[in-house]
């Protein structure tokens, strides 16, 4: 079983960053796609951002050129940094694993606001 733990999240002005870490147990981490997904309240879960097992990226159009995800498989872990954030922005993001089965972090929530 994989166990995923995001960390991170907060209040921020829009504008601002934040980087999200999300830290996954195993030892075939390496193996695992991994991706950022957000859930705002009373809409559906999004794809954010996902990096594959060969570090190849793709971005939901609304963060394209604003996050950037990126792992380190010895650490076995994933980022997802945050630039020029917006209200819209606000949700809480989990993090998730993907090889055989699919796993989900318990989320952390990010707050846009003035």
């Amino acid at each position: 079983q994989v166990q995923l733990v995001e960390s991170g999240g907060g209040l921020v002005q829009p504008g601002g960053s934040l980087r999200l870490s999300c830290e996954a147990s195993g030892s075939i981490f390496s193996l695992y796609a991994m991706g950022w997904y957000r859930q705002a309240p009373g809409k559906e879960r999004e794809l954010v951002a996902r990096i594959s097992n060969s570090d190849s990226t793709s971005y939901a159009d609304s963060a394209k050129g604003r996050f950037t995800i990126s792992r380190d498989n010895a650490k076995r872990t994933v980022y997802l940094q945050m630039n020029s954030l917006k209200p819209e922005d606000t949700a809480v993001y989990y993090c998730n694993a993907a090889w055989r089965s699919v796993y989900w972090g318990q989320g952390t929530q990010v707050t846009v606001s003035s």
